[in-house]
């Protein structure tokens, strides 16, 4: 989520946005727990750590302490038996361990809060499906099995109502009911669905179709047997298709064939009108005005030199995989994946800042206070804090396996961890 909705999406957290807890839920015949009374809420930061199933909550702002950990596969073995039990997604299961997770089953892609923060809702990538956890019992209050056979990135609308979620092998994208679960809209995209994010105050969702990155056709003259990426745009009400966004043209036009059009994490300006982005393979960002559909500027990082240049080392075709931007729009901040660093970067001049050192950064976010980025060192399972101001490290907190995504949430005043 981009800063301004961030921004959007806790005020109406803040503004009383508590859901009550009184429909039956038919998603798997679970239903919820009783109706809540609202709670005094905590922000808190959310790191979700995908090869162990478990997420930290952390401070966020400030030290960036780690508050407590709730585990968001409670029903692990259930699931694995359902799978077990089913050759189809069995191959699909081993094959997400063997490709995009590296050896590793995938537990955690992107999580966000329940706006009276009684639950913590994930997509899991190798359970295919969305889940609610509930923050005081650590027990499995909803699930949404996605089309398909494996879920990716999610997005939260800016009243925190509705959780978007990609659809990697069916090339959907689902909208739920964040607190029952229910689905209320779907649509088509291009190839292997990533980012989600919500736009004009939540009338209308993006999402980056990013296409096949686990094959070795790699080599810009095999580009074409990377599938259809593409950019959709829908009406969030409707889920009727508003534009579809091809960067390739757009790129050609600017004079970059060499770049992919694959587009990854993004970050708009505070009002929307510029969208900054990473393709795959690239070391830095494309920037993109938005009404004038053109392609303004675009923004090569320092290589390191112990990173290889075959592409098929990169992971899931991710040089740069992480963006995020400043609240004031002034400065971006940019996870320098396969080359191990982040930096932040003047948005006027597009001039980088002191390269912080990372261990296979793989996201960027900002912190509660808008001050700083809050990147996830997934090689050393930690996060770290660096100054928008200064572009210098802050601190950094050991966390659980492999961090991937960090969202901003909201969870109950005193809340320290669950067991369950």
């Amino acid at each position: 989520m981009h800063a301004s909705a961030c921004a959007r999406w806790r005020r109406s957290l803040l503004g009383g946005a508590v859901a009550v807890m009184t429909a039956a839920v038919t998603v798997c015949g679970l239903t919820p727990g009783p109706a809540n009374a609202a709670l005094a809420l905590q922000e808190v930061m959310l790191v979700g750590n995908n090869w162990e199933g478990v997420a930290d909550v952390i401070k966020p702002s400030g030290t960036f302490a780690r508050i407590g950990r709730i585990n968001l596969i409670p029903d692990r073995n259930e699931r694995l038996r359902e799978i077990y039990l089913n050759p189809i997604r069995l191959a699909f299961f081993l094959g997400i361990r063997e490709t995009v997770g590296e050896g590793h089953d995938q537990y955690i892609d992107d999580m966000y809060s329940t706006p009276d923060g009684s639950a913590i809702v994930v997509s899991r990538p190798s359970f295919a499906d969305v889940a609610a956890v509930d923050t005081a019992t650590g027990r499995l209050r909803w699930r949404f099995p996605v089309s398909g056979f494996r879920s990716d990135h999610m997005a939260v609308s800016p009243d925190g109502t509705r959780v978007a979620v990609s659809a990697s092998t069916s090339n959907t994208v689902h909208v739920l009911d964040i607190t029952t679960g229910r689905q209320i809209g779907s649509f088509k995209t291009g190839d292997k669905p990533h980012e989600n994010v919500f736009a004009d105050g939540g009338r209308h969702l993006w999402n980056m179709s990013i296409g096949e990155v686990n094959n070795d056709f790699d080599d810009p003259s095999q580009d074409w047997l990377k599938g259809d990426r593409k950019i959709t745009v829908v009406d969030a009400a409707t889920f009727r298709r508003v534009k579809v966004i091809d960067m390739r043209p757009r790129l050609d036009a600017f004079g970059r064939r060499d770049l992919s059009d694959a587009v990854r994490p993004v970050a708009f300006t505070p009002d929307e009108s510029r969208l900054y982005f990473q393709v795959s393979f690239f070391n830095g960002f494309v920037e993109y005005d938005v009404a004038a559909d053109r392609i303004l500027r675009v923004k090569t990082l320092p290589e390191n030199p112990d990173t290889s240049d075959d592409r098929r080392t990169f992971v899931n075709d991710s040089r740069h995989h992480g963006i995020s931007m400043s609240p004031d729009g002034a400065k971006l901040c940019v996870a320098g994946t396969m080359d191990d660093y982040a930096t932040i970067v003047d948005r006027a001049t597009l001039q980088e800042g002191p390269l912080v050192g990372a261990a296979k950064p793989y996201w960027a976010t900002v912190s509660g206070d808008g001050a700083a980025c809050v990147i996830s060192e997934s090689d050393a399972d930690q996060v770290t804090a660096i100054d928008f101001a200064t572009g210098r490290k802050i601190t950094s907190i050991p966390v659980g396996d492999h961090p991937q995504r960090i969202r901003l949430a909201r969870l109950p005043a005193g809340w320290t961890g669950t067991t369950g």
